[in-house]
């Protein structure tokens, strides 16, 4: 008679037992894994827009008021997806990916992020990016001369990312736990006073080492 072997039903529980086991310690520290690396992401592409606002205001490439000074915009002006404010034609060369310049209601979305743009209004108050990019209007041209904040914040919290980052003129980057306000997705944005000390005024103090607008605790990122 032909002999045969196979797996026990309990050598094939231990296995089991085993694998599971491995899963519940590898998959928290890959998801872990990747709200790092998204947050990390996101903070890399907010000092890319710090550089990205400073070489489009030093080109005059926006100059709406036709002072001689340069004005600071929003996502698709500095993509060259629209046509900037004040100009028949986008800008070229651009000083942003193509990537950062597409814009769905209002925000960027990149590597588990929304990114989104305010320039100022009258008094600073903080004018969002249009729905599909560039100039909603009602800007205050001399303001947008020195001023502009932009916020990230992840897709889903605690799935793409937990903290939530911003940086503005100063080119002071801040980050917060997101405990209070917790941003997350198009359902709770940041608004433009988020991270200030004074609300609905881009020009004002930001609220660093203390609670801002959003009731979140805003601290320098290292």
């Amino acid at each position: 008679m032909k002999n045969t072997k196979g797996f026990t039903l309990i050598e094939l529980m231990i296995v089991v037992a085993i694998i599971a086991i491995i899963a519940s310690i590898a998959i928290p520290n890959l998801l872990s894994a990747r709200l790092n690396a998204n947050e990390s992401a996101a903070i890399s592409t907010l000092r890319n827009v710090v550089s990205a606002q400073a070489q489009l205001q030093a080109q005059s490439a926006i100059d709406v008021d036709a002072d001689g000074i340069g004005e600071h915009g929003f996502f698709a002006e500095m993509a060259g997806t629209v046509n900037l404010r004040g100009a028949a034609a986008p800008l070229s060369p651009t000083v942003l990916s193509g990537a950062l310049g597409i814009v769905n209601a209002s925000f960027v979305q990149k590597a588990g992020y929304l990114f989104g743009m305010y320039l100022p209004a009258a008094a600073g108050v903080p004018v969002l990016e249009a729905a599909a990019g560039g100039d909603p209007g009602g800007l205050d041209d001399n303001l947008c001369e020195n001023t502009w904040a932009c916020y990230a914040w992840p897709v889903n919290r605690g799935n793409t990312g937990n903290r939530a980052f911003m940086v503005n003129h100063t080119g002071d980057l801040l980050q917060t736990n997101n405990a209070v306000a917790q941003h997350s997705g198009t359902g709770a944005v940041p608004g433009g006073d988020a991270a200030y000390a004074v609300a609905n005024d881009l020009t004002g103090a930001l609220a660093i080492g203390a609670a801002g607008q959003d009731g979140n605790t805003w601290v320098s990122v290292n």
